[in-house]
């Protein structure tokens, strides 16, 4: 097969692609032949390195828009659906990182309730309004694919994590209930459940390189998770052949979660 045409003329929209595991999905999916969204909130020091990876991806005569916009405003969603128009969106992926990681005990600067409603919102709840605003809008092509990255945190506890954690179970509760109710529209959705993986939004976590230093120790392969595992995994479950895979939290850890 020619894997520039394994996707051809199909799109994914991929919300906090612009570094980790977005980056890295929008790059292995550009290699076989699908465009590129990427939906990202990047200082303008940012940018030129973003650029130049979408310059590459574009060798793969795929066509990558990027739009530096905040993707929990709805003007943003808007401006989004406007520009997919008439292009077939196979895949939503849902990897934003905007939340707080403090400690809930109370002393000052601690985890407050508009942190906690804050970090919900971005890291949970939008993307259920983004996948309504693409099935309102006709956006999602036949079989498509809705995905979003959860973590060990969704029942472990960290320090700092306290919001996320909620955010991730968030994610997986919106998970089972889309599988089940978009199953019709022809949409499967799923969650992946990466090990420790080295991006920024992990550096940020209250003593991550402690957490890291753990994660490789349990890790039966001995190394922790990349982006690149991860975005191998996104492209497998848009293959034909995952169909039937649907309401699902997919380990991709490499084991790390059994000890």
């Amino acid at each position: 097969m020619n894997n520039k045409k394994e996707f051809n003329g199909d799109w994914a929209l991929i919300l906090g692609g612009s570094s980790g595991l977005g980056l890295a999905t929008a790059k292995k999916l550009a290699s076989h032949g699908m465009h590129i969204c990427i939906v990202h909130r990047d200082r303008k020091s940012s940018l030129p390195k973003l650029d130049m990876e979408i310059k590459e991806m574009t060798k793969n005569g795929v066509e990558v828009l990027r739009l530096n916009i905040d993707a929990i405003k709805r003007e943003s969603i808007d401006q989004v659906v406007a520009v997919l128009s008439n292009k077939p969106v196979k895949l939503l992926v849902h990897s934003i990182a905007k939340g707080s990681v403090k400690s809930m005990y109370p002393t000052e600067g601690s985890l407050s309730k508009d942190d906690l409603e804050i970090t919900i919102a971005a890291m949970g709840t939008s993307w259920y309004v983004w996948t309504q605003a693409l099935i309102k809008n006709t956006l999602f092509s036949k079989k498509a694919r809705n995905i979003a990255f959860t973590s060990e945190g969704n029942t472990r506890v960290w320090n700092g994590y306290g919001a996320v954690s909620v955010a991730k179970a968030t994610l997986e509760a919106l998970m089972r209930q889309m599988a089940v109710e978009f199953a019709p529209l022809d949409i499967t959705t799923n969650c992946l459940q990466a090990g420790a993986t080295r991006t920024p939004s992990f550096e940020r976590i209250p003593q991550s390189d402690d957490l890291a230093r753990l994660a490789k120790d349990r890790n039966p392969f001995g190394r922790l998770t990349s982006p690149e595992d991860v975005a191998n995994a996104v492209y497998l479950l848009c293959k034909k052949e995952a169909d039937w895979i649907n309401g699902t939290i997919l380990k991709v850890d490499g084991g790390e979660s059994l000890r």
